[in-house]
């Protein structure tokens, strides 16, 4: 990455949408040095998409972007805060001189007996194997199928890993809008895919890892039917009586599963696993059933969720983030953290925003609240919940 990129934040709470979008851009414009930005990634609450075209063409005539995209968000991060109520628009902008950038959008179409993604494109597509990405996707919960076109890429070798959410803050179809170049969008995904920038994914599900890592013995589909050969709901009940009264307080709230995406690792951390609920067991086959396909020779490990255990979480991943991006410095980030955390997860308010100040330093991050995040586990990209996801830029000397 050029050591002329630069990137700026605003945020406003202007109720008016001119007002918002004059406010949020001219504290994004203030650290570009004069150049319009190559990329600005939107935020806004739902108030302000009432008139979602006077917005965007606002923001427009403040940066004159050469590439834009945004959403819609029930909450909306920007400037170390996240403002969960009322009005608010952060403004994310990135000059990137060294970088291409190719926006698309996605929509969904009937295809056969399912649904078909159009819009994928070419430049993406034909791309050798590490040429581009990650791609920064926002889209429609209602609309969109994001888990199914992401299983999609996961089956193609060498293809992006994609990092975004989904957008919030509307109960039903039509609601949500999302931006993307001049136009604003009531369905499909908003996307751009970059190269030539320096950047590292974050994706913190929020958990700590409880007794030994287990190997699924017997399973198919969603259902594990043994652990390390004995049944896993034996198995289960043996690990959780074996857990320090703490954790074992923890694990009776809610246990879930962490899966290996990438067995080709010599010991798996945190971020090696793959977290899903646990949906059910059956007492008399002593299976389990859990919320990702599982594969026979994959290894497991059960996990718990908690405040603390998503504090330490996020900045373990912050930290590796950071260590990630060599000789280059932090020098923005874009956020994408479900709506179940903020201050229905934390104590305090700003949780995220402030840890991402305290292990990045004070670099523009701005990000929204989402029906669901996108990030990779193990090189594959999937659909979390209750996860902080996010793509870290960095600058300076680092390639």
């Amino acid at each position: 990455m050029s050591t002329d990129d630069r990137f700026g934040v605003g945020l406003s709470q202007a109720a008016d949408p001119r007002d918002a979008a004059a406010e949020a851009c001219a504290a994004a414009r203030a650290t570009l040095g004069g150049s319009p930005p190559t990329l600005v990634v939107m935020f806004a609450s739902p108030d302000l998409c009432d008139d979602a075209e006077g917005l965007l063409d606002a923001v427009h005539d403040e940066l004159a972007p050469e590439n834009l995209i945004g959403s819609m968000g029930e909450a909306v991060v920007g400037a170390g805060r996240e403002i969960e109520d009322g009005p608010a628009l952060a403004v994310w902008a990135a000059v990137l001189p060294g970088t291409e950038v190719i926006p698309f959008r996605l929509v969904a179409r009937p295809l056969g007996e399912g649904l078909g993604v159009l819009g994928w494109p070419d430049a993406v597509a034909d791309a050798p194997a590490g040429n581009i990405g990650p791609i920064i996707m926002l889209a429609d919960p209602f609309t969109f199928p994001a888990d199914g076109l992401l299983a999609e890429l996961n089956d193609e070798p060498g293809a992006p890993v994609v990092v975004g959410g989904l957008a919030s803050g509307g109960r039903r179809p039509g609601v949500h809008r999302l931006f993307a170049g001049q136009d604003v969008l009531e369905e499909g995904a908003a996307a751009v895919a970059l190269r030539g920038a320096t950047m590292r994914t974050v994706v913190s599900q929020g958990c700590m890892p409880v007794g030994p890592e287990m190997v699924i013995t017997d399973g198919e589909g969603s259902t594990v039917r043994s652990l390390a050969g004995t049944p896993a709901l034996d198995k289960l009940e043996e690990v959780v009586a074996a857990l320090e009264p703490e954790e074992r307080s923890l694990a009776v709230e809610g246990l879930m599963a962490g899966l290996v995406i990438d067995e080709n690792v010599p010991d798996y951390t945190r971020g090696d696993f793959l977290v899903r609920a646990i949906h059910g067991g059956d007492r008399e086959s002593g299976s389990l059933i859990v919320g990702e396909q599982v594969r026979v020779g994959q290894t497991m490990r059960f996990q718990v969720r908690d405040a603390s255990s998503a504090d330490e979480d996020l900045r373990e991943a912050l930290r590796a983030a950071r260590a990630g991006l060599g000789g280059a410095a932090p020098a923005g980030a874009l956020v994408f953290s479900c709506n179940g955390r903020g201050t229905r997860m934390f104590a305090s308010p700003h949780h995220d925003a402030a840890v991402i100040a305290e292990e990045l330093g004070d670099v523009p991050a701005a990000g929204l609240f989402c029906n669901g995040e996108i990030g990779p586990v193990g090189g594959r990209s999937f659909l979390h919940g209750f996860t902080a996801t996010m793509v870290v830029f960095g600058s300076g000397s680092g390639t």
